[in-house]
């Protein structure tokens, strides 16, 4: 069987991924001059044709993959694994390494260097971790791979765009109950009209018979500035901020990103696996690390990876033509200067909902696909999440204020342990893990196993790589060393004896407490 390369399906899968990618592309376009001070003409003629490039190449090796994989098996239902910027590293960055340079420098050109430099070393660290994932993949329990996933998904993919949906209820919400609807009950809509896109044209045209009627719906974009924007390697940045002083002192920052890009595309191919389509781990992460080593090289500061998400492009009816759109769509939008261009037709608000989708899926495939015993480990792996993202939440409002949450943290008193809200959410998705696979290791009486996961994490904790913080001058900021988290890794560790000792009182014959 040879299989289609588009299917109906794709053209909504298509739409997720697209919008996905333009909130990424648009996150640049705003964040870098406003918070790094890099110039708008950096970013349209370097960074984004360089991201656009790695979107493009990564799209298509995934839709291949996606298409051999479905002649290999004989399926038709196959779909692509998704790919693009990650958002959490881009905000890590953009915030903990680009924006400190400025504020220090006051030079555009080197801040744009250090991302650069950072990107391709997070690339090289992706590259290595394609070696090492497999083994993990194999030992850790579904519910230690899906729950960190499932606590990202509901937090930071979903609750951010639920609160800009209900914030613009007159162009999103109709929209977004539509598409959670005709997803989650399988309905063909008359004439076969994708039921993402046919939500989506609901929106546009309540926004814009709302403006013509002079209500207050949306603003479209600024003016877009035309002209062919080729992506061209240049080393001779990366070769100035390499010989510079001081650029180790981001490590604690690019190291913790670039294990957070091959955990989050481990736990995504676990995802895909339980969806029914399984991709082989080495040459899939390997791709993530050769996206952002392309990104890097020609001037992006963004590393790219697998995103979360497989099973609601699944459950959407995509295979594997939507990745290969994406890739085509995005380049052509960067490469001539007007990634901005569909925000002057359709409002942002009205594409969203395919996002919440997203989420709502992957929340629900960490219950469904895991073990029914394992439930309390998925419950348990989600809060690490929950504390990242409140922190996340704090920050943007006490920033809001004039301040910071360095300086407010005293005065919360009782209120809100601070201290335990940033520890928690330092390294979350290795915490999601570690406590997840304990707990399930526990559920199933493997206490050994679960024993070995808690001394993995204070061997974690020990080092820094979780719950580690220091406060420096631009706030907090993770903090590596040896026994910097004693305090942590003792306690895993007496759980981790108290668990081995259960395992050999079974083996004796006696009932553990």
């Amino acid at each position: 069987m040879t299989p289609r390369w588009f299917v109906r399906g794709d053209l909504d899968g298509f739409i997720g991924l697209f919008v996905d990618n333009l909130l990424q592309l648009l996150l640049i376009i705003t964040l870098c001059p406003l918070v790094c001070g890099i110039p708008a003409v950096i970013v349209t003629v370097h960074i984004l044709p360089a991201a656009a490039l790695s979107i493009l190449l990564g799209n298509f090796f995934y839709a291949w993959q996606g298409w051999r994989l479905a002649r290999r098996t004989g399926r038709e239902d196959v779909t692509a694994l998704p790919y693009g910027i990650n958002t959490v590293s881009l905000i890590a960055f953009i915030f903990l390494i680009m924006g400190p340079i400025w504020r220090e420098t006051g030079d555009p050109v080197k801040v744009w260097q250090a991302g650069v430099f950072a990107c391709l070393l997070s690339g090289l660290m992706e590259l290595a971790g394609a070696f090492i994932a497999d083994p993990l993949r194999r030992w850790a329990p579904r519910a230690a791979l899906l729950s960190a996933l499932a606590g990202v998904a509901i937090t930071f993919i979903s609750m951010g765009f639920a609160f800009q949906i209900f914030a613009s209820p007159a162009i999103a919400l109709a929209p977004m109950i539509l598409i959670v609807v005709a997803y989650a009950a399988k309905v063909r809509l008359p004439i076969g009209i994708p039921a993402g896109l046919s939500a989506i044209l609901l929106g546009v045209a309540s926004a814009w018979v709302l403006r013509a009627i002079g209500l207050p719906s949306f603003e479209p974009a600024g003016d877009i500035v035309p002209g062919v924007y080729l992506p061209v390697p240049d080393a001779r940045g990366l070769t100035a901020f390499f010989a510079a002083d001081g650029f180790w002192e981001f490590l604690p920052v690019i190291f913790p990103m670039a294990l957070f890009n091959v955990l989050g595309s481990l736990q995504s191919l676990e995802s895909a696996e339980a969806a029914g389509d399984r991709y082989a781990t080495r040459s899939s992460l390997a791709m993530n690390g050769v996206g952002s080593l392309v990104a890097g090289l020609f001037g992006s500061a963004f590393p790219t990876t697998i995103y979360i998400g497989h099973p609601g492009w699944k459950a959407m009816g995509a295979r594997v033509g939507y990745s290969a759109l994406n890739g085509v769509v995005v380049a052509l939008l960067c490469f001539t200067g007007a990634a901005a261009i569909t925000l002057r037709v359709v409002p942002l608000e009205a594409t969203l909902g395919i996002l919440i989708w997203i989420g709502v899926v992957m929340t629900a495939q960490a219950f469904q696909e895991t073990p029914k015993r394992h439930a309390l480990a998925v419950a348990v792996g989600l809060i690490p999440a929950l504390a990242g993202w409140a922190l996340v939440l704090v920050e943007t409002a006490l920033r809001a204020a004039g301040t910071n949450i360095v300086d407010t943290m005293p005065k919360f008193g009782g209120d809100l342990s601070v201290a335990g809200l940033i520890a928690l959410s330092q390294g979350f998705l290795l915490t999601s893990m570690g406590l997840a696979a304990i707990v399930a290791f526990a559920i199933d009486h493997r206490f050994l196993a679960s024993g070995t996961a808690a001394f993995a994490c204070a061997a974690c904790s020990s080092v820094g790589l979780i719950h580690t913080y220091r406060i420096g001058p631009g706030g907090i900021e993770p903090h590596f060393g040896i026994l910097v988290g004693g305090q942590f890794a003792f306690a895993y560790a007496v759980t981790g004896a108290a668990l081995v000792a259960l395992h050999f009182v079974k083996r004796t014959g006696n009932k553990p407490l």
